[in-house]
């Protein structure tokens, strides 16, 4: 019977130094299983919002954070939500998704256009939204842990102007 001697490369990071080490792995049958993939509950746990104007909030920001600011499915979502007074969401939209690109601390996970269910992350942008005006302290908090820093001012700003632009054209986000 042969033996195959496969090497597994392990990375070891500490204070002080990092290190990389091989370490060899004796195995008569080499097999790959992959591993368990979540379940797209885990991966998208809370449903899309019912609310129409929650709906075009996130498929703008699910476009504008995949495609970029320059997005024009985003631009002509807007154009058809707003009318005539598209602009002022679409930019207030555009510095929202540039302040909290800037801003975060980590990744800010979002879905394809398609699905119908949401992020931890979308939901919480959508409930910021939808909380801006009514209880900021709220939105402060939810953001805060969003971004993963303390300083959210700037953020949050963005995010009062862009639901008070939807407030205004009588498209108040509803979570």
């Amino acid at each position: 019977m042969k033996r195959q001697t496969d090497f597994l490369l392990l990375l070891t990071c500490n204070n002080l130094n990092a290190t990389l080490h091989i370490q060899q792995m004796e195995s008569r049958i080499m097999t790959v299983t992959p591993a368990p993939a979540p379940a797209p509950a885990q991966m998208l746990p809370h449903t899309m919002p019912l609310c129409p104007n929650g709906r075009l909030a996130l498929f703008a920001i699910r476009r504008i954070g995949a495609h970029g600011l320059a997005d024009a499915h985003a631009a002509h979502a807007m154009l058809n939500g707003f009318g005539e007074g598209f602009r002022r969401p679409l930019i207030l939209m555009r510095a929202l998704m540039a302040d909290l690109a800037t801003s975060a601390n980590g990744h800010i996970s979002i879905a394809p256009c398609c699905c119908m269910r949401m992020t931890a992350a979308e939901s919480a942008v959508l409930t910021v939204l939808a909380r801006a005006e009514t209880a900021p302290e709220m939105a402060r908090l939810l953001l805060a842990d969003l971004l993963g820093v303390r300083r959210i001012d700037g953020v949050l700003a963005s995010a009062t102007a862009l639901a008070a632009a939807f407030a205004d054209a009588g498209r108040p986000i509803c979570v």
